[in-house]
């Protein structure tokens, strides 16, 4: 079941009381580009995303992390006073926290705790709609409660809706569970290697089709989403909300000279992505990987928009994708502009020159702009080519003409012969329609 549906037997309910704290070493790297400030407001806000109420949020600083128990006798104590005076069900740590951190933390506290990485699975249990999305967060939940065998729960055959991190403490059967969650790992990558071929058939068709793949990419609530629908018209899932989109989607658009290409919607990035996730979501995230082009949403409107940057860029360096060995091409969106005042826009202007486009998906400002500069970049290193094609081959002459720079054409008895301007990709597309 999911978090907005526990059972009373379990304890927790929707709008359960929670208390965010955010542990920081007080030798921290000053020069950081976040605040803890700005990390507490994100703590916070990836607690909204699964309806927790939080009732209070504070920074605790830290000489070196309590083996046992990460913090220290009297920081403990005082957050035990405020869980009991607010009532407080759930603690959630914005770090990582070891099982036995958890479990004495759980027991001065008397509440629930998780830390960063068991919420962003709980977020990511919840939102997974398609079967290969449920797969991955599974395996991933899986990977991560393996180690944590405190709170252990022997029901691993039935099916779940939810991951139940913020549940009961389940049975105490150890050995029983390591079984059955080894079992149930080793089924989940039988069942998403299956996944992971049948994505890959479909891409290798894909590739054979005349269509140029664009991938969205973008720190969560950057606004993919609502960039994705005002290009293509769908009408895929779109909040004020982290990690408001988790499954992967495709539709199809047209741009100036292309009839049609692959529009892609993916997951958001964030910061300390939990990484049971970045191998789990690697299927999905191989849509990035096989683009032609790479466009970076950020929101330049958010404070920590360059530290946003960062974490993405990371993630597809993470993916292979780095600046320096990477063959696709990538556009950089500044978003939400319409969110800033007449000074802020007029400085996100100077500041995006020739290497970002600023636009603002929620009104449509700057969109024509965008959809030139992905026509530009998908026709970015095109060479000429000289093909001769059968009289009456009209369909495959058509082709050419939307999608390269047609330099010359001869007619014939025989035929036509065309000297075109294109891409490799696209000449291996023409290639591709040759064969079929």
């Amino acid at each position: 079941m999911t978090i907005g549906a526990f059972d009373e037997a379990r304890g927790i309910r929707t709008g359960s009381r929670a208390l965010v704290v955010l542990p920081v070493l007080s030798s921290g790297n000053s020069s950081a580009l976040r605040s803890p400030d700005a990390k507490l407001a994100e703590a916070v806000s990836l607690s909204g995303a699964i309806a927790l109420d939080v009732v209070h949020a504070e920074v605790v600083k830290l000489r070196a992390p309590n083996v046992s128990r990460l913090l220290g006798t009297g920081q403990i104590a005082r957050l035990a006073a405020t869980v009991a005076a607010l009532c407080v069900e759930v603690v959630i740590i914005d770090g990582p926290v070891t099982p036995v951190q958890q479990r004495n933390l759980e027991k001065e506290l008397k509440a629930k705790v998780i830390d960063r990485t068991g919420l962003i699975l709980e977020i990511f249990g919840e939102r997974a709609s398609t079967s290969e999305g449920t797969l991955q967060v599974e395996l991933a939940h899986l990977q991560y409660q393996a180690s944590r065998l405190v709170r252990s729960w022997t029901h691993l055959e039935r099916q779940r809706g939810g991951f139940g991190f913020l549940g009961g403490p389940g049975e105490s059967q150890i050995e029983t569970d390591r079984r059955l969650i080894r079992d149930r790992i080793a089924r989940l990558r039988k069942e998403l290697e299956e996944v992971r071929r049948t994505r890959g058939l479909h891409r290798t068709n894909r590739q054979k089709a005349p269509w140029p793949v664009v991938a969205l990419v973008g720190y969560t609530n950057a606004g993919k989403s609502t960039l994705f629908n005002r290009l293509t018209g769908a009408e895929v899932r779109a909040e004020d909300l982290l990690f408001a989109t988790l499954d992967p989607t495709m539709r199809a658009i047209r741009l100036p000279g292309h009839d049609k290409l692959v529009l892609s919607d993916t997951v958001g990035f964030v910061s300390d992505l939990p990484t049971q996730l970045v191998a789990a979501f690697r299927a999905t995230l191989e849509e990035v990987l096989e683009a032609d082009l790479i466009v970076h949403v950020r929101d330049i409107s958010h404070p920590d928009s360059d530290a946003q940057a960062q974490d993405v860029m990371k993630v597809l360096s993470e993916l292979g994708l780095a600046p320096e060995n990477r063959e696709t091409p990538m556009l950089t969106v500044f978003n939400k502009i319409d969110a800033m005042d007449a000074e802020q826009r007029a400085l996100v202007q100077a500041r995006a020159g020739s290497d970002a486009i600023p636009v603002s998906a929620l009104t449509g400002e700057g969109l024509d702009q965008l959809r030139a500069a992905m026509d530009i970049a998908l026709r970015a290193g095109a060479r000429v080519h000289r093909f001769t094609l059968p009289a009456g081959d009209g369909k495959r002459l058509a082709w050419l003409h939307s999608h390269g720079e047609v330099v010359s054409e001869a007619f014939d008895d025989e035929g036509v012969t065309v000297e075109v301007r294109l891409s490799d990709k696209d000449r291996a597309r023409f290639v591709a329609m040759e064969l079929a």
